[in-house]
Parts: C-alpha cells; sequence; structure tokens
C-alpha cells in the first residue's frame, strides 16, 4: 500500500516539472493568434472588396450618413491591409490597437441599430447579428492579447537579462 503522501508528492513534483510541450505551445500561441486573426480579417476584408460579404447591408445601415459602396470597399481594403500586417508581424502594437479599435466600432450596431441586434428589444435575447457583433469581444481580446505580447525590444532584452542572472 502507497501513503497518501508519496502519491500527492508524485502528483505536485510531475507538475512542477518543465512540460516541453506546453512550453512549445506557449511559444507557439501568440504567433498562432496573430496569425488567425490576420486571416480572418483579410478574408472578410476581401468579401468587402469583392462586393461578396454578406453583411454590406448591415454596415451600410449602421452608417447611413455614408455612401454605402465607398465605406463597405474601403472598410474591406482597411480589414485587408491590417490582417496582411498581423500576418506579416509588422509593428505589431499599431496594428493590434487599430484592429482593437476597428472591432470595437462594430458594438455601434447594438446602440444605432438595436432591432437587428436583439429580440423583441430584450439586450439579453440575441439574434444572429447581435451574435455576430458579441463575438467581436473575443476578438478583441486577441488582439489585446497580441498588443501586449509586442513588448519593445528593449524590455524583451531587460528581460533576458533578468532571466541570464
Amino acid at each position: 500500500m502507497v501513503p497518501l503522501a508519496k502519491e500527492v508528492m508524485w502528483m505536485t513534483e510531475f507538475q512542477s516539472r518543465p512540460d516541453a510541450p506546453v512550453n512549445a505551445l506557449r511559444a507557439l500561441s501568440i504567433p498562432l493568434l496573430r496569425g488567425s486573426l490576420g486571416v480572418v480579417f483579410v478574408w472578410f476584408g476581401a468579401l468587402k472588396v469583392t462586393g461578396t460579404t454578406p453583411v454590406a447591408e448591415l454596415v451600410a445601415r449602421t452608417v447611413p450618413w455614408l455612401d454605402p459602396g465607398v465605406f463597405v470597399f474601403t472598410l474591406g481594403a482597411v480589414e485587408v491591409v491590417l490582417g496582411i500586417a498581423l500576418v506579416v508581424g509588422f509593428r505589431l502594437r499599431w496594428v493590434a490597437l487599430l484592429v482593437v479599435l476597428h472591432l470595437a466600432g462594430t458594438f455601434s450596431t447594438l446602440v444605432l441599430q438595436p432591432s437587428v441586434a436583439f429580440q423583441a428589444g430584450n439586450p439579453l435575447l440575441l439574434t444572429m447579428t447581435g451574435e455576430f457583433v458579441v463575438k467581436n469581444l473575443v476578438l478583441i481580446t486577441a488582439g489585446l492579447a497580441v498588443m501586449s505580447a509586442d513588448a519593445p525590444v528593449r524590455q524583451r532584452v531587460a528581460r533576458a537579462d533578468v532571466a541570464r542572472r
């Protein structure tokens, strides 16, 4: 019979030892997040640029004071540029900030067109459009994670120096 204390100690040792797959996943998670966010932006933006997006009418009705054709096309072009910048890693903190601001702007649909976002005016009962908008909270969080992971070189070098000591 194995004493309970030994079993608990074994579990603690197992959990505290370095785990190579977890460390590899940790190193890959932000680049994968950045890349997937970039692909989504390029894809959705390309749909707007080519006039094949299913959300053109929703976007146009959200900002009725702007020319719908020009606005949807321009929005798509901006999304493609942001997506490419995310994929290639160009000025990530600034690009991620623009991504977050762009995604935050999608919430204007909830304010300007509540009838298409909520069932019977109840903000707890989302329509498909409402779900489409609210899921952007996850994409905003992804943008914030990418932004925070792109520390300036001085900070990365300083952390590396501290880790070596």
